[in-house]
């Protein structure tokens, strides 16, 4: 690993750290080298370059907007023996404490970060698109992501689509549901998601939803703080809508009242959350039930019964 990191990254010295670290999906080692400390997330799997590719532009996409921290990527590279790794900065980081009322606060103004953008264009030109080319980046009017991003290690589908709610049922459930049928061919999951599919418009009546630039994988175990801050990682980024990041937050724990409070003092609950939170999650649940196995069946069908009733 020294020598390719040398050789690709053009360090003169490497030296692995006693730190590690890792999941259930990758595993992570960090490097002490001459343009200083990085982290090396290794997965041997043959489809790893995909989901390293979708993780690197996941978090430059987050690192532009200034809002929350994440560590800077550097490169994907082949692993040796197979497989890939993702470089990144290296970050001294502990358990989510004192700093999760500023996470909270921070990942608002992620999500409200590319609607500020069309606002801030819209009131330079009149026209959004049209600006005098003073903001950088371009207001982003659909739901999706330039590449495909990974959820555990499942493919993401992100193509661009201009209408949330088919983006969501077609893009999100609807292949989680054709996995579940390749594999266990669970009869009721398939009647429940044939009656859900008819409800999901009610959900979102009266409902503008402004395309939100969304970590996508955003439970207690990829959020942590340093002594400045709260820090987020292993993401899998796409614009969504900004209530679909608090699904899985809610689902795991690891978030305080003082998260919520500063998070929705900028970004409050619209009418009928509870129940679009119930539908965000329910992806959560199915892409757990496609990871790990049939212990997730229940709150995934317990959930579409409750929204089809």
């Amino acid at each position: 690993m020294e020598a390719l990191l040398k050789r690709e990254l053009g360090y003169g010295s490497v030296k692995a750290t006693g730190h590690s670290g890792g999941g259930c999906i990758s595993q992570g080692q960090s490097y002490d080298t001459d343009g200083g400390r990085v982290f090396v997330k290794v997965n041997t799997k043959a489809e790893a370059r995909r989901m390293f590719e979708g993780e690197m532009a996941s978090l430059t996409a987050i690192l532009k907007t200034g809002t929350v921290k994440v560590p800077r990527p550097i490169k994907v590279l082949d692993a040796p023996g197979g497989g890939s790794l993702l470089v990144m900065e290296h970050l001294d980081m502990r358990s989510l404490g004192s700093h999760a009322a500023k996470l909270g606060a921070q990942l608002a103004d992620l999500h409200l970060d590319n609607k500020r953008l069309g606002e801030t264009l819209q009131k330079e030109a009149g026209t959004v698109g049209r600006g005098a080319g003073q903001v950088e980046r371009p207001f982003v009017d659909q739901f999706g992501f330039d590449v495909v991003t990974c959820c555990g290690y499942l493919p993401q589908v992100n193509d661009w689509q201009r209408d949330w709610v088919a983006f969501y049922a077609r893009q999100r459930i609807q292949p989680q549901m054709e996995l579940l049928e390749q594999g266990s061919g669970d009869r009721e999951a398939r009647e429940l998601w044939a009656a859900l599919q008819l409800r999901i418009p009610d959900l979102f009546r009266d409902l503008d939803v402004v395309p939100a630039l969304l970590h996508g994988d955003l439970w207690a175990g990829n959020v942590a703080e340093e002594p400045s801050g709260p820090v987020v990682f292993d993401p899998a980024s796409f614009y969504g809508h900004s209530e679909y990041e608090l699904a899985i937050a809610g689902m795991f724990g690891g978030f305080s009242s003082a998260f919520y409070a500063a998070y929705h003092g900028r970004v409050p609950k619209a009418p009928g959350f509870e129940r679009r939170h119930q539908l965000y999650q329910l992806f959560h649940y199915l892409n757990h039930w496609n990871h790990f196995g049939a212990g997730y069946r229940g709150p995934s069908l317990s959930i579409m019964r409750s929204l089809v009733r």
